[in-house]
């Protein structure tokens, strides 16, 4: 028999994976790309943004240092005054560790057998890709099914249009090569406070602009207080309830205008407004594949769209804009299709990271919604400041926070706030995905000292007899 034809558009974390899946099942696939494998994810979004913040990371901890007994001399044996970044030479980094990742993606697919075509796809029907390709030349591809992976990118506003020098998106911060005399972030979601937050510890001042009443205003909110605390208490200016009008250059100044007439200067401002899905333009309505609001391909919780043998993941679905979840969609997807085991998509098992410093981490069901009555919960939090582990460190702030259901005490939700949360959340994933009880949580071995003896002490403290 021959093998099924499958043409996905789009070598983002969706595309890329699902090309894996595909292939390993023994499909003909076909990936048609346009920036480069990896996409956004990889190329501008999140790999140079958490080396970014790895390395702000490492400025943090330094300027922590002398409370824990190390102190820095200059070359005449005096106490260092500052420690500086070199812009230029961290975003180059920054830029090759995403060409090193892309490349590598692109090897491994190659050892998979599936063939990348540099271009652009868009439908031209249900069951075939038009494939515009970088040499001019275009090439229609037959598909038993089609895979739509084009991903999202920045949003931005008629009165605040990026320049790429000084007014800038996430995806054009890795030019810089000098390092900004003032930033302003505009934009208090997640890409704002991670960038706000960075290039505060990259010792550079950082005034933040939030149209909402507190920074990340979509996450846990004890985990936001404590976020907004130490933000500020490094010197970050938050302006809070602080719409912004329009985003202006004079020379070397930029000019953020607010909706009440107040204005902020800076040498350079990054707008964190939000994504668009990059769906304009590819045929889809034409194919019969249903559009949501805002231009979001409309998936159900296999990744199908409306159109038979049409599939979407990822950034351009606007299911939930990870990484992660991209990539799980675009395998659900081949599963689905190629007639593999599968099972439908579950946000409440999805862990998600905002890499600020301390990072927030969080699983499963939200203290909103237990505290809105969509879901019985009861809730313990322990802060990290009387973890030993902690001490040892110098960590003061951040948390521990378990929900766990009042009959069965199985956990459904939990929030780590502190260093490496990301790293730590996994135990309370695993909790969540496998419906693990608060007993058994705290009943498994932790090491002492350690960050995650905190969680097992949480689920100690939900036990009932």
């Amino acid at each position: 028999m021959a093998s099924e034809r499958v043409v996905i558009i789009g070598g983002g974390p969706g595309g890329y994976e699902a090309a894996h899946v595909a292939a390993q099942l023994g499909a003909e696939v076909t990936v048609v790309d346009t920036d480069g494998v990896g996409g956004s994810a990889v190329l501008t979004d999140c790999v140079p943004s958490k080396t970014l913040i790895a390395t702000a990371e490492v400025m943090s901890e330094l300027a922590d240092a002398a409370e824990l007994g190390v102190s820095f001399l200059d070359t005449e044996g005096d106490a260092a005054t500052a420690i500086r970044v070199d812009l230029a030479r961290l975003n180059a980094r920054v830029k090759q560790l995403a060409a090193d990742q892309s490349a590598d993606i692109g090897r491994r697919l190659a050892r998979d057998g599936v063939t990348v075509l540099q271009g652009r796809g868009s439908l031209a029907g249900p069951d075939r890709v038009l494939a515009q390709l970088a040499d001019g030349t275009e090439q229609v591809l037959p598909a038993d099914a089609i895979l739509l992976a084009t991903g999202a990118a920045p949003r931005t506003l008629p009165t605040a249009q990026p320049d790429g020098e000084r007014i800038l998106t996430w995806e054009q911060v890795y030019d810089l090569t000098e390092v900004p005399t003032e930033l302003i972030v505009v934009g208090s979601g997640v890409t704002g406070a991670e960038f706000a937050s960075a290039y505060l510890n990259l010792g550079i001042p950082v005034t933040l602009v939030s149209s909402r009443d507190r920074v990340l205003p979509g996450e846990d909110a004890d985990a936001a207080k404590v976020l907004e605390d130490v933000l500020t208490r490094r010197g970050m200016k938050v302006l809070s309830r602080s719409r912004m009008e329009s985003v202006t250059r004079e020379g070397d100044t930029v000019t953020v205008t607010l909706t009440d007439g107040r204005t902020v200067q800076g040498s350079h401002c990054i707008l964190a407004l939000g994504s668009v899905p990059n769906t304009a333009g590819l045929g889809l309505e034409e194919a019969g594949v249903n559009l949501k609001d805002g231009g979001f391909v409309n998936v159900d919780r296999v990744s199908r769209t409306s159109a038979r043998g049409v599939y979407a993941a990822g950034d351009c679905t606007g299911v939930l804009m990870l990484a992660s979840v991209a990539a799980m969609q675009g395998r659900i997807a081949m599963w689905h299709f190629l007639g593999d085991a599968v099972q439908p998509l579950d946000l409440k098992t999805v862990s998600s990271n905002v890499f600020t410093a301390p990072e927030i981490a969080t699983v499963g069901w939200s203290q909103h919604a237990v505290d809105a009555g969509e879901i019985q919960a009861e809730v313990v939090m322990l802060p990290l400041s009387g973890n030993p582990r902690a001490k040892m460190q110098g960590v003061r702030d951040g948390f521990v926070k378990l929900l766990c259901r009042p009959g069965t005490r199985t956990i459904v939700g939990g929030v780590v706030v502190g260093p490496r949360a990301s790293e730590l959340i996994h135990p309370v994933s695993v909790a969540v995905a496998e419906s693990l009880t608060a007993d058994q949580l705290a009943q498994a071995f932790t090491v002492y000292p350690s960050m995650s003896g905190s969680i097992a002490e949480a689920a100690r403290r939900l036990h009932r007899v």
